[in-house]
């Protein structure tokens, strides 16, 4: 039982690991002992939190913009240069979009829909191989995709993109689990609010209003979200697959 929550070892990639949720996972990942992989679009930003997070464990940064799936391609070669296997993959990274109905044009839905959800899917297909030999029958190689409550419930502000990536999200999460199965668990998790950049916004109008009606009565924390990741990516959660996870402080059941 003292290595039912255990990470250590083991082999991630986080997309979208230099900011928000993504760092919150990379962080609990690298402080669990995992050897990590960050990949984000912003070159400079993306090295900084490898040089930060490997003061900490094992942390190598890959920059990359998965919104095409030839730069898909480009991050699963240059993991596959580096490593035989794959244990983790966090698929993170994603965009958001917000403006009244008659002005939310294509470029609204073309820049959100190919990084969430084409970004996702094309990501986990050229690392099928690697997760492939990392996987065994008792410890299944982890897919985790980062989904939203938005893609739950319909949220009050006018991301008609975002909410409809997150829900496609969800149901690629399960198509894919089946398909992956049974050498490689793939899950969602949903997050609620949690203080990262995208969020930033909303949290400084409306962080109390949404803590009040949150059951839990607050905001998400960095530990909350690396939590569940870790257990996800655990022998605790090696039967677990096709789940879609709120961490939301049950926000998504009252609103």
């Amino acid at each position: 039982m003292t290595d039912l929550f255990s990470i250590a070892g083991k082999t991630a990639l986080v997309t979208g690991g230099s900011r928000g949720i993504g760092l919150m996972i990379a962080r609990g990942y690298v402080e669990a002992g995992a050897k990590v992989y960050v990949s984000s679009r912003k070159v400079d930003v993306c090295e900084e939190v490898a040089s930060e997070l490997s003061a900490v464990g094992d942390c190598v940064a890959i920059p990359a913009d998965l919104s095409t799936e030839a730069a898909c391609r480009d991050l699963a070669a240059a993991i596959a240069e580096r490593e035989t296997s794959l244990d983790i993959l966090v698929n993170n990274a994603g965009a958001t979009w917000g403006a009244p109905l008659d002005e939310f044009d294509e470029a609204a839905w073309e820049r959100v829909l190919a990084l969430n959800v084409k970004g996702v899917f094309h990501l986990t297909k050229f690392l099928r191989p690697l997760l492939e030999a990392a996987g065994t029958d008792d410890d299944p190689a982890r897919v985790i995709n980062i989904g939203s409550i938005d893609g739950l419930r319909v949220p009050a502000m006018e991301t008609y993109s975002y909410s409809a990536s997150k829900a496609a999200v969800h149901m690629l999460t399960m198509h894919l689990a089946r398909q992956l199965a049974p050498r490689i668990t793939v899950n969602a998790i949903a997050p609620g609010p949690f203080e990262s950049k995208m969020m930033a916004a909303t949290l400084q109008a409306f962080g109390d209003q949404i803590a009040a009606q949150t059951p839990r009565k607050r905001i998400g924390r960095p530990d909350d979200m690396a939590g569940t990741a870790i257990f996800l990516s655990s022998r605790a959660g090696a039967y677990l697959t096709g789940t879609v996870i709120p961490v939301d402080g049950g926000l998504s059941i009252v609103s």
